[in-house]
């Protein structure tokens, strides 16, 4: 049988010619020296690295809620909570110094008018500022009711009127007073006080709304061979890209879930803001606007311009602000990269050694060991901080991008509150996510596929979709104990 001697030539025009005989031309073998991406080094596979580099490490900010919250379900539209008033009874005012008048009465906690709860034989502390200074007077109430809207009347012990009391005089007729009451004084033998002071709360009102995100593949592009192994925060892994893209999108929109709460705020009576659909939407109140609006708001606390003994003076500022509030004893601050630092240069200025040296913690430096050099909490007056970076304020994707903000002061532990729905007083965390479920539809985390492809069959789209879906919305409780660092 005679031997084949065709022989494979070189591409020309991108067809292969045989050769009629067997021998090595330079036609017959495979040129990598042509042009249009026919190079030579292309006989050669490349040194491929099989893993995906996770340049930005952990990309996922959530964990904010997670660590000071709860989620708890509910299967209203709305929910309503109730804060407990001032146990004590005090106010601002203006007051007449010559006839002892207060009027414009408002409450210690806003510049709101209120009706006011002294009666008629209350003892009060008034500290009133005249043209000459300030004095702080002793009194009794002589005249007021506590169904007043607006004025009650005072005398002094110390004078017949508050004009005879230090700087005071018959010319200020209208200045600024604060006032508290301490007691009261009858004669003997005279009849009980009249009236009587019922308890006051405030009520407060939030409203879940829906969030939604979308993940598509089409059926081709899910059999597509992949030759890096890729990994995700949501622990995925292997070599379809899709999958990667789909864990990514679950866990982007976790955190949506996440920073939804923290930066959502109600839509004001003028907005025409409206979904995707043309729809209007009403928000809701997450985190800083609940602090902006019920809470403390500190500027510049963190200040990198403010040294020495004047850090711990700022800091301090802040103590006697949470005495006016709850005074709750434990308290976490979640901070930026800069406000970090300043408490631990802060720190570590109070705990300097006796010759200048570092002395952090309870432990003796030496030259052998690795240097703390940072806090994670500690205690000043009656108060414990404990403090750590909040990842969502660093990150140039997320606030770190747009700044504003150096952190927030949350309190610790448990409140009291009465639940309009049980009928009864219950201790809940001071923050804490509700979200919508019954037992025909669990709202806290929904997803479902669609189509038909990776095991769907609800369509006959040549594709795979997923959606997710949570309705749901923030309780911040007692917020006028949260602190928000601008």
């Amino acid at each position: 049988m005679a031997e084949n001697n065709v022989q494979f030539s070189g591409l020309t025009g991108g067809i292969i010619s045989p050769a009629a005989q067997k021998a090595t031309l330079s036609e017959n073998y495979l040129n990598f020296h042509g042009s249009a991406g026919a190079n030579w080094s292309q006989q050669f596979l490349p040194e491929l690295y099989e893993q995906e580099v996770e340049r930005y490490g952990n990309r996922s900010i959530s964990s904010f809620l997670r660590m000071v919250g709860a989620e708890m379900p509910m299967a209203s539209d709305q929910i309503i909570w109730s804060e407990q008033g001032r146990l004590h009874l005090a106010y601002n005012g203006t007051v007449d110094c010559t006839s002892g008048a207060i009027t414009l009465i408002t409450g210690i906690d806003s510049a709101a008018t209120e009706a006011h709860a002294v009666r008629k034989g209350a003892t009060v502390v008034a500290s009133v500022t005249g043209a000459g200074g300030t004095e702080v007077a002793k009194c009794v109430v002589s005249a007021g009711s506590e169904t007043s809207t607006s004025t009650l009347t005072i005398k002094p012990y110390g004078g017949a009127n508050l004009e005879d009391i230090g700087n005071l005089a018959s010319g200020d007729t209208a200045v600024a007073v604060k006032f508290f009451v301490y007691g009261s004084e009858y004669d003997k033998g005279t009849a009980s006080m009249s009236g009587a002071v019922e308890p006051t709360f405030k009520s407060f009102t939030n409203k879940p709304i829906i969030i939604k995100d979308h993940f598509e593949i089409s059926g081709s592009d899910t059999a597509q061979i992949g030759w890096v192994e890729v990994s995700g925060e949501g622990g995925q892994t292997g070599y379809l890209w899709y999958m990667k893209a789909e864990g990514d999108t679950r866990v982007r929109y976790e955190d949506y879930l996440e920073m939804t709460m923290v930066e959502a705020e109600k839509a004001d009576s003028t907005s025409t803001v409206a979904d995707e659909h043309g729809n209007s939407i009403s928000g809701t109140e997450g985190l800083f606007a609940a602090i902006e609006s019920r809470g403390i708001v500190s500027s510049n606390q963190f200040d990198s311009a403010t040294t020495g003994s004047d850090q711990l003076a700022e800091f301090d500022k802040l103590l006697k602000e949470l005495d006016k509030q709850g005074a709750i004893e434990e308290n976490m601050l979640f901070l930026d990269r800069d406000a970090n630092l300043y408490i631990d240069d802060l720190l570590a200025g109070l705990s300097a050694g006796a010759q200048g040296g570092t002395a952090y913690g309870v432990f003796e430096n030496s030259e052998d060991m690795a240097l703390n050099l940072g806090f994670t909490g500690f205690r000043r007056g009656s108060y414990d901080f404990y403090k750590t970076d909040w990842k969502y304020l660093n990150d140039s994707s997320t606030r770190g991008l747009v700044g504003g903000l150096s952190g927030v002061l949350t309190p610790a532990g448990t409140s009291s509150v009465y639940d309009q729905q049980l009928g009864k007083n219950v201790r809940r965390p001071f923050l804490h996510v509700r979200y919508r479920a019954s037992e025909a539809d669990d709202r806290r985390m929904k997803s479902c596929v669609t189509g038909s492809v990776g095991g769907a069959q609800t369509t006959g789209d040549d594709k795979m979709e997923i959606h997710y879906l949570s309705e749901r919305c923030l309780v911040t409780q007692a917020a006028n104990n949260f602190v928000l660092f601008q």
